[in-house]
């Protein structure tokens, strides 16, 4: 992979501080300029990550950029459209997730970037964390056997404080957390057949629009899917967890991810697997997986971006052709959560 690629960064938020720079250092990626709607906060991003070039504007920056550069759009999902718009045909695009405030943008985003021809990808970078990586590996390998059931569970407090944005969101946790549990369910399993949800908000959080989500992928009779979080939990670390369990026909694996445990500050992940064994005992055994989701899970959706501009693959893995999908399947949360389930006094009537 040609990692001589000159990435253009737009947005000098936290993200890109905590985990798209810190990652792209470790892979020797070569950023060549980073702009902001806040000039202080770009240069002082600047000066952290020895980024040569700072701008005042994209138009700036868009004079100097070669023609073979990279742009990584990190921006709230409003703004990629407008960004879009300004970037030349053909441009080799990162955008962060989520891909457009709804499914109207996103699809919007989908016709914008066909129209230019840009080649586009979407940071859902959960799909390329070690772990994960690990965990398809036992896949591919045929040791887990067929998927019956993914179960994601995260029981955390998150201080959404540091993201000013989201209190004048309609739509937060699905749409900017639990998507990426989304995304990863497809990427393993393809797209369901339909979303049942439920997501609410939390006495202590009533400035947020939602705090806390259940999320049912429907594959089937046969395969389960199921996203459980609750980022209220501020009773103290010792019972916070968030994990990500995959069972199949012939094994199993539990991941459990500390990046979201005390955030920021985060603890140690443990990636465990079983396989089945006739007439043994099953055994669970631990495996150490070097990295971790924040920060090296973005190198992943840099580098998928990254092959398909020098010609190694057709289309990155990420591409927004694929995560279209899970726009849709955000979308679908939402409407299930606004429609409700089945009122009891429909069954019962009078009688109850």
């Amino acid at each position: 992979m040609n990692s001589h690629f000159p990435i253009y960064i737009i947005g000098a938020g936290g993200i890109v501080n905590d985990a798209h720079l810190p990652a792209y250092q470790l892979a020797g990626f070569n950023v060549q300029g980073i702009v902001d709607i806040n000039p202080e906060k770009a240069r002082a991003t600047a000066e952290r990550f020895s980024i040569p070039n700072c701008y005042a504007s994209i138009e700036a920056l868009l004079q100097v950029a070669p023609a073979n550069a990279i742009f990584d759009l990190a921006v709230p999902g409003s703004q990629i459209i407008p960004v879009l718009s300004i970037l030349p045909e053909k441009a080799a695009v990162l955008i962060q997730k989520p891909m457009g405030e709804n499914f109207q943008q996103a699809s919007e985003i989908l016709k914008l970037v066909k129209k230019k021809e840009q080649l586009a990808a979407v940071n859902f970078q959960l799909r390329y964390a070690p772990y994960i990586l690990t965990a398809k590996d036992l896949l591919a390998g045929g040791l887990l056997g067929e998927i019956y059931d993914i179960e994601i569970n995260v029981n955390v407090y998150t201080p959404w404080q540091l993201w000013d944005f989201l209190f004048t969101s309609q739509r937060v946790e699905i749409l900017y957390h639990s998507i990426h549990y989304i995304d990863l369910v497809r990427n393993l399993l393809g797209n369901p057949v339909s979303v049942y949800a439920k997501t609410t908000r939390h006495p202590s959080m009533p400035q947020l629009a939602s705090v806390r989500s259940n999320i049912i992928m429907d594959y089937g009779e046969m395969v389960a899917a199921n996203i459980l979080t609750n980022h209220c939990h501020n009773y103290g670390t010792p019972k916070q967890q968030s994990y990500i369990k995959i069972e199949g026909s012939k094994g199993a694996v539990k991941i459990s991810f500390g990046a979201l445990i005390d955030y920021p500050r985060g603890s140690a992940d443990s990636f465990e697997y079983v396989l089945l064994e006739e007439g043994k005992e099953p055994e669970w055994r631990e495996i150490k997986v070097e990295g971790s989701w924040f920060p090296h899970a973005f190198i992943g959706s840099m580098s998928q971006l990254m092959l398909a501009a020098e010609g190694s693959v057709a289309a990155p893995d990420n591409s927004a052709d694929d995560c279209i999908h899970t726009m849709a399947c955000v979308e679908a949360a939402y409407l299930s959560s606004e429609q409700g389930g089945i009122s009891i006094s429909s069954i019962g009537g009078k009688i109850l």
